[in-house]
């Protein structure tokens, strides 16, 4: 039996996982790509002209990481074409949907179209892979948006979580003399194994003046327009959490404060290792189904 899959938008790196699909001997049918430089010539490649030819071949559909940036039309970047999200559901219908990132507001729709939707960004094995990527992408942001080195910089990672862990260790491992916050205590305990600084998110408010740079991974908003107002002036912040971030843009803004939120940015600085984690994490999936 021919192994096919449809691939519906997505960045840089799903254009990646589209040549490794191949290589490993898929069909693969397209939509939402054709400004793609990298996939116009590959004959193998069905890049197909409507959604209805992409995904009538294929049982399994594979859908961008995050499935939209504006929460309205799916994210293609590789495409001129607007296709919201409600069409997109009503298109896969009776399919198993493998993207990331789903609102909320999508899922209602996702099951009444009987569509079996899997977060490929909520696997443990991605999620742990790519925080690799988006760490080394963090801190090259740090030495860019910077006039300090690394080491010797007094940094704060705000969030323990898998991404924070990686950050903390790679920058101490620069030199950088590293604060992690945290609300949990056993978090609290590791951060000080670690030999990292704890400090409990209760406890923010009389640390935040120290940092030359602050990297922000919790998906809600913590530095609020009180917080910012103790940071110093020459501190960049850097924001990785996802929509709506971590960081009161407007405020931050005001302050004239250097905020850079860095969404998705380990598909921007490694496309290709991405697509590489992409892919495993996807076979996994598949092996499962």
């Amino acid at each position: 039996m021919e192994k096919a899959i449809s691939v519906v938008g997505g960045d840089l790196r799903i254009i990646k996982v589209v040549e490794m699909l191949l290589r490993d001997g898929y069909k693969v049918y397209t939509y939402g790509m054709e400004l793609s430089e990298e996939l116009m010539d590959i004959q193998e490649l069905e890049m197909c002209p409507t959604l209805d030819e992409a995904v009538k071949n294929a049982k399994i559909v594979l859908g961008p990481i995050p499935l939209t940036s504006d929460r309205k039309n799916l994210s293609m970047p590789f495409s001129n074409i607007k296709l919201p999200i409600e069409e997109f559901a009503q298109k896969v219908a009776n399919k198993t949907l493998i993207a990331g990132h789903y609102p909320e507001t999508m899922k209602k729709d996702l099951k009444e179209n009987n569509i079996n939707f899997i977060d490929i960004a909520k696997r443990e094995e991605f999620v742990v892979l790519n925080a690799i990527a988006t760490a080394e992408g963090t801190i090259q942001i740090a030495m860019e948006e910077t006039q300090r080195t690394i080491h010797g910089s007094k940094i704060l990672v705000m969030g323990f979580g898998r991404i924070g862990k990686v950050l903390a260790k790679m920058l101490s491992g620069l030199g950088a003399e590293v604060y992690c916050e945290a609300r949990r205590d056993d978090d609290l305990a590791w951060i000080k194994v670690y030999g990292y600084k704890p400090i409990h998110l209760m406890n923010l408010d009389n640390y935040l003046d120290k940092f030359d740079i602050i990297i922000n991974t919790i998906p809600f908003q913590v530095l609020d327009d009180e917080k910012l107002d103790l940071v110093r002036k020459d501190v960049v912040i850097i924001d990785l959490a996802s929509n709506p971030g971590g960081v009161d843009i407007k405020a931050a803004k005001n302050r004239g404060i250097k905020l850079i939120w860095a969404l998705s940015i380990s598909g921007k600085v490694a496309p290709l290792t991405s697509a590489e984690y992409i892919v495993e994490t996807l076979y996994h999936v598949l092996k499962e189904l």
